[in-house]
């Protein structure tokens, strides 16, 4: 994809919503609440602050969507979602009383009813709305609709794609820099520009775990200096056009030995497995347990401590997740990652991933970056 892709619509938003609670609805629920955050945009298109002021989607199977929303952001809201019926309120006011008014009417099983709610909804709003309306049952978004945003549409797929492409735009880059006698935030602090460079306007995460230090998969850039004979652990991403990016590869400075080629050459094998166990009507497991295996039978099955694979969309970690005991099926259009590791600690780590979508027939990998081991400086 070049250019800017154009905006998500307003009848985008409305078909989004209406599948939200036609969901719930089907899950035994009788509607979904949204607080700020990555579903109320992805929803909506709506990003407020996320402040003390309560501000809820309020999504009903068969009725209208409402957006409970603070008086003096409502002129905001009613630009940015238009297709929003408004319920403000104004400070001094209670506007769980406002929400209450939304959810009171009778739930299915009498009462205000049972209804999802978006899993970073402030607790103190949470207990706002309890505090008024007693009989009403909540449930985590995730527990509830785990997969509400996991199935991404032609659309959001394209913007997946292009979040990829400038990871690895940026991957390709970074190696041309110097590693040894460097920090590893300075290596970190390259990623983050190279990613804006090539059109991420948001940095999430850029680690750089070099040596002993690659052996924690989630290590912060630290004053580390980088030594010639190190691996170094590279994991990188965040949005584009509002979409994510998330790939990991393992390089090292000057020539490994053969302990370290052989592990790194382990979890590449891994890696192909999993990638190759993705196909419709899979289960996440399968996924899982297709990388794993190679890694515990080339004996380092106790050093592999992280589960395959997330979910990306609007967020960089969402459902589906390819563990163990996720016996969920795939489907063309989930994008997750495949990323399994060796991690010995003391020592040093091994990681790749890349971001894959299914297919009609199978996988597709977001991240066509080279995963052989490349020797930096």
């Amino acid at each position: 994809m070049t250019g800017t892709p154009a905006p998500f619509t307003a009848d985008d938003y409305t078909a989004r919503m209406r599948r939200a609670a036609r969901a719930a609805g089907d899950a035994g629920l009788d509607g979904v609440l949204i607080a700020p955050g990555p579903d109320l945009v992805w929803l909506t298109g709506y990003r407020p602050p996320e402040t003390e002021r309560l501000t809820l989607l309020v999504l009903r199977p068969g009725e209208d969507p409402a957006l409970v929303v603070p008086a003096l952001e409502a002129p905001d809201a009613a630009k940015a979602a238009p297709m929003l019926a408004l319920r403000d309120w104004t400070d001094g006011t209670d506007p769980y009383q406002a929400a209450a008014d939304l959810l009171g009417r009778a739930g299915r099983s009498g009462g205000a009813g049972r209804f999802g709610v978006s899993d970073n909804t402030w607790a103190m709003h949470l207990l706002g709305l309890q505090n008024r309306l007693s009989d009403t049952a909540y449930v985590s978004l995730t527990e509830a609709l785990p997969m509400l945003r996991a199935v991404k549409d032609a659309a959001e797929l394209e913007r997946l794609a292009a979040a990829g492409a400038a990871a690895d735009a940026a991957y390709e880059e970074i190696l041309k820099v110097r590693f040894a006698g460097r920090r590893e935030t300075e290596v970190a602090v390259d990623l983050a520009g190279l990613l804006r460079r090539f059109g991420h306007s948001q940095v999430d995460f850029t680690i750089v775990a070099s040596g002993p230090n690659g052996a924690n998969p989630h290590h912060e850039a630290g004053d580390r200096v980088i030594e010639r004979g190190d691996m170094v652990v590279l994991d990188f991403g965040g949005l584009k056009h509002g979409y994510g990016s998330d790939t990991s590869r393992t390089v090292h400075v000057g020539e490994p030995d053969a302990e370290e080629r052989r592990v790194h050459d382990i979890v590449r094998a891994a890696q192909e497995e999993g990638f190759r166990a993705v196909r419709p009507g899979a289960a996440c497991q399968d996924v899982d347990r297709a990388a794993r295996a190679v890694i515990t039978e080339a004996g380092y099955g106790a050093y592999f401590i992280h589960r395959t694979g997330h979910g990306i969309g609007v967020t960089t970690h969402e459902p589906p997740y390819m563990v163990e005991g996720e016996e969920r099926p795939l489907v063309p259009g989930m994008c997750f990652s495949v990323e399994p590791g060796i991690y010995l600690p003391g020592r040093f780590g091994v990681r790749v991933e890349d971001i894959v979508t299914v297919t009609e027939d199978g996988g597709r990998r977001l991240n066509t970056t080279a995963r052989d081991m490349a020797i930096v400086e």
